[in-house]
């Protein structure tokens, strides 16, 4: 592990199926992940894997620590890279690396340590997300009861993982979660800027129906807490790579 803050490095396990034109014409998640955590933190590292495509770091113990990325994929497709991330995923909760996962990462990271995921019963939820603060550690001091991120996604994280608490919420389910003090989730995307969702929910307009795309529409008119979730993620990061050397709770 680096000593300090100011040397860090971490993976970025990239998981966004999407090679589409629209895909091509926009900067790809390494970029807009690497590009958020420098918001708050401009000397770190990243290095990006395209798990998608079997592309995994050779020691992820190298890392201080990763990130999963969102994706149009399904955690529950049995795609054999999706299996490998799930191993890996539980490889770093063994080792207590600190990791952060977004979207597809939150629910991966919920898969791979025994909580399950479904289809949102609602369907479709697309644009200007709010949640509910459920939970404050210390790293999340500064962010607002209501933390508004941009989210895209049709299935959720219907049960957690044993041992996990509740982070966020929305409606009738958690929208992020923790385990311990080396894994945070979000269900949306603090990495996504106005321009992107605004152009994602353009390409996405036929597929989502008229209502959903009204609503997406409305949403984005305000702003989200893009920012102070980035101040947020780097403070996980050093509390949880401060923590690592020392040692876990024993169990109850």
């Amino acid at each position: 592990m680096h000593m300090g803050s100011l040397n860090m490095r971490f993976a970025i396990l990239m998981t966004n199926t999407d090679e589409s034109a629209f895909a091509h014409r926009h900067p790809k998640d390494g970029e807009k992940f690497t590009a958020l955590i420098q918001m708050a933190r401009p000397e770190w590292r990243f290095d990006v894997y395209a798990v998608k495509d079997g592309v995994f770091p050779e020691n992820i113990g190298f890392y201080d620590g990763a990130m999963i990325t969102g994706s149009p994929a399904s955690t529950r497709s049995g795609a054999p890279w999706v299996a490998q991330l799930l191993d890996v995923i539980r490889q770093m909760h063994a080792m207590r690396l600190p990791l952060f996962g977004a979207c597809f990462g939150h629910q991966a990271i919920a898969l791979a340590l025994g909580g399950e995921v479904d289809n949102l019963p609602g369907g479709w939820v697309h644009g200007r997300t709010e949640n509910q603060l459920v939970a404050r550690p210390e790293w999340a001091s500064d962010l607002p009861e209501v933390v508004s991120i941009y989210g895209s996604h049709v299935e959720y994280v219907r049960t957690l993982p044993k041992g996990a608490q509740p982070l966020m919420s929305r409606a009738d389910h958690t929208t992020g979660f923790m385990i311990g003090d080396h894994i945070a989730t979000s269900q949306h995307h603090p990495e996504m800027t106005h321009a992107f969702i605004c152009a994602l929910t353009e390409e996405l307009r036929q597929q989502m129906g008229p209502e959903v795309y009204a609503r997406a529409q409305e949403s984005l008119a305000q702003e989200v807490d893009q920012p102070a979730l980035a101040e947020a993620i780097a403070r996980f990061f050093e509390a949880a790579s401060a923590n690592r050397g020392r040692p876990a709770d024993p169990s109850p």
